[in-house]
């Protein structure tokens, strides 16, 4: 950690207004901060730098001698984790929870969307015809959620408040979680894809939920329910998905996160049978970037005294 008499260098990455420029050198106490639009005009402050705030390629690793600690902007650490940085002796850490409550809400909108079809009624207003029909309501639905991280936890308590029936799947299944009825093993995701209405995915991609979503899970489904992801591309094998929509296993899709991104223009999943595409950034709100100022603040705090951080990303699972 850097100390009093030959504090180390805070680099800090982004557009950051006076307010937040402000509040960061005041955590950074008697450290140096300078602050760059990108790490592209990081050159030779790299090589003072102990601490960045920022996406640090294995270039500049390499160029970042006394570099001690990195916050990824990021609450995914997937595009962070390369295999130099996996290798080396800097702390990662992350800014997961920064997005979990408009992703949470991201979530609700896409069930509703999907349950009330939504484009229909979209498309009798651009036709200006009167179109009524007989559409789904979300209460006592069935909704599972893969992956009971922040987004996820937030999200089930907000399909409480719809009364809906709340399943959770992840690795640490074990642990209650307020809002979730019962909790699945990974092992168990046929079991509990089956039971679903609505599949949410939000968990982080990792070695061990990379297209966990195969054919068979897809099969598994209810054909009535929906597959909806706000979190990472890859957790879905691509064609099986496809396949899925095309051919009826399931009944829609609601995909904010895709496995190729931006998703290319002749991409079949535009037009995919009672789906709804989002690029991506159900998260992007003004609240979700200052919570990622405020995570970064308080570590540096702890950094630069010397404490424990926080969200210090596991480098073997990937979160």
């Amino acid at each position: 950690m850097p100390n009093e008499e030959t504090p180390g260098l805070i680099l800090v990455t982004g557009q950051q207004d006076e307010a937040n420029r402000r509040r960061i050198t005041e955590a950074a106490d008697a450290a140096p901060v300078r602050f760059v639009t990108s790490m592209n005009e990081a050159g030779e402050l790299l090589g003072d730098a102990v601490a960045i705030a920022g996406t640090v390629s294995a270039a500049h690793l390499a160029a970042a001698p006394k570099l001690r600690w990195v916050h990824s902007w990021a609450a995914g650490a997937n595009n962070d984790l390369t295999p130099e940085m996996v290798a080396s002796d800097v702390v990662l850490t992350s800014s997961v929870g920064n997005g979990a409550i408009p992703l949470a809400e991201h979530s609700m909108l896409l069930m509703m969307m999907l349950n009330r079809d939504v484009p229909r009624w979209m498309a009798s207003q651009r036709a200006r015809t009167w179109d009524r029909f007989t559409h789904g309501e979300l209460n006592g639905k069935t909704l599972g959620i893969y992956g009971v991280g922040h987004s996820g936890s937030d999200l089930a308590l907000k399909a409480k408040a719809f009364h809906m029936r709340v399943l959770g799947c992840r690795r640490n299944h074990e642990t209650l979680v307020p809002g979730i009825d019962e909790m699945y093993s990974p092992d168990r995701l046929i079991d509990f894809v089956a039971e679903c209405d609505f599949v949410v995915v939000t968990a982080p991609y990792t070695a061990g939920t990379a297209g966990a979503f195969s054919a068979d899970v897809f099969r598994a489904m209810k054909p009535t329910a929906y597959w909806i992801c706000i979190s990472r591309g890859g957790i879905a094998d691509d064609d099986a998905l496809l396949r899925a929509l095309q051919e009826g296993w399931i009944a829609g899709a609601g995909i904010d996160a895709h496995g190729v991104e931006p998703l290319p223009s002749d991409s079949p999943f535009w037009t995919a049978p009672n789906t709804i595409i989002t690029p991506h950034n159900g998260a992007t709100t003004p609240g979700t970037a200052q919570r990622g100022v405020e995570i970064f603040v308080d570590n540096l705090r702890r950094f630069v005294t010397g404490q424990p951080l926080q969200n210090v990303v596991d480098k073997v699972h990937g979160y």
